[in-house]
């Protein structure tokens, strides 16, 4: 009998996609639905990129680039770690990529090897242990939680190392939690990983999107951790499909040639737009909505905690509140279904993001204005006074 490859077995539908389908339909049949489910911002990419990728278009600029990106791509992206974040990052250690997931399927093409383990934390984003997976990797899950501000200690890295470990992956700010890793924590897990011969990889598709504390980057901490990196988020260009990935020089040749191999290239149109990224007009914009990515999270969070949710750990990036539902109810996932059928909320199970008591928790993303905001918490104050 013909059959998938055994790996497939190990590889679970993305549930957040499958109830942002549900919700679809209910919006073809004429319901009202509140978006609070998919990691996207409600914002449309700002005017300069859109403009400059019209501009590319109109002049012929179609054709392949070079398979790590646009050279004036990866140097304008050398000069927001520098001008951003005071820290010099040679372009020619930038890979420009096929978003944030291209990236990570670059690196674990690159490193990983079958059977080796892999640290992840639980919760975290999904797609990450299934993009290991299919490179044959194995995922090993690092339970974190309110105690630890949901990202993993030294400590508790040290106690799951073993010798099949290769290397561990962390998020910061993490999804779903929106929480961060000091710099100072991020320089004591790449000693770690690298006192073990292990590589350290840093997902940062966040950056930008963080509300207490100034833009960082662990490139800051050293030149030997994997950084990954996106304009979906914090530049606003999810369609587009387009990202980066900061390598350990001696890695930059390898990724080349898996590149050359898997993608050819990134996106043309979307690499000449992306060079309007870092206009001055353009991060005028991106800070505008940053503050109101803020304001949105100031209002969502007592409000969600007047209903009885128990945010456990308070979200300083991204667009997301983790949630504790279980004073409310028995199983997250039903939750999530019976909210979207009855009151037309859409939002995210923690089933998505782990093992680590999924039925527990649920996800709001504020990726939506203040007024739809405040009908949302209506609707759900409602059915929880039924």
């Amino acid at each position: 009998m013909l059959a998938a490859a055994n790996r497939l077995a190990d590889i679970a539908p993305f549930h957040v996609v499958e109830l942002f389908t549900r919700a679809r339909q209910l919006e073809a049949e004429g319901r009202d639905i509140i978006h609070m489910e998919v990691g996207e911002p409600d914002f449309p990419t700002p005017e300069p990129i859109r403009q400059a990728a019209i501009r590319s278009i109109a002049r012929g600029e179609t054709y392949y680039t070079e398979a790590l990106g646009l050279p004036a791509l990866r140097e304008a992206i050398s000069a927001f770690y520098r001008e951003r974040c005071g820290i010099a990052v040679p372009a020619k250690r930038i890979a420009v990529t096929n978003g944030a997931s291209g990236a990570l399927n670059l690196a674990f093409a690159c490193l990983a090897n079958p059977g080796s383990e892999w640290l992840l934390t639980d919760p975290g984003y999904p797609c990450n242990r299934h993009i290991l997976r299919t490179y044959e990797g194995s995922p090993v899950a690092l339970q974190v939680g309110p105690q630890s501000n949901f990202q993993p200690t030294p400590g508790q890295v040290a106690a799951a190392w073993n010798e099949r470990t290769a290397g561990l992956l962390v998020a910061s700010p993490a999804n779903p939690t929106g929480t961060l890793l000091t710099p100072a924590e991020i320089a004591a897990l790449a000693k770690l990983c690298r006192d073990r011969q292990g590589h350290f990889l840093v997902d940062e598709i966040y950056q930008g999107l963080t509300y207490e504390t100034d833009m960082s980057t662990a490139c800051a901490a050293s030149d030997d951790i994997w950084v990954i990196n996106s304009f979906s988020k914090y530049f606003q260009m999810t369609g587009w499909r387009l990202g980066w990935m900061v390598i350990p020089e001696a890695f930059v040749r390898d990724v080349e040639k898996l590149a050359q191999n898997l993608v050819l290239c990134p996106s043309a149109p979307a690499q000449h737009g992306a060079l309007a990224a870092f206009a001055p007009e353009t991060i005028a914009t991106l800070e505008e909505r940053r503050a109101e990515f803020r304001r949105r999270r100031d209002f969502l969070a007592p409000a969600l905690e007047s209903i009885g949710f128990r945010i456990t750990a308070r979200p300083e990036g991204a667009f997301y509140l983790y949630c504790d539902c279980s004073a409310l109810a028995a199983d997250s996932f039903s939750l999530a279904r019976d909210l979207l059928e009855q009151t037309g909320v859409a939002t995210t199970p923690g089933l998505d993001f782990g093992s680590n008591a999924p039925e527990k928790h649920i996800r709001f993303a504020y990726t939506t204005g203040i007024t739809r905001l405040g009908e949302a918490v209506e609707r759900l104050s409602s059915y929880f006074r039924r």
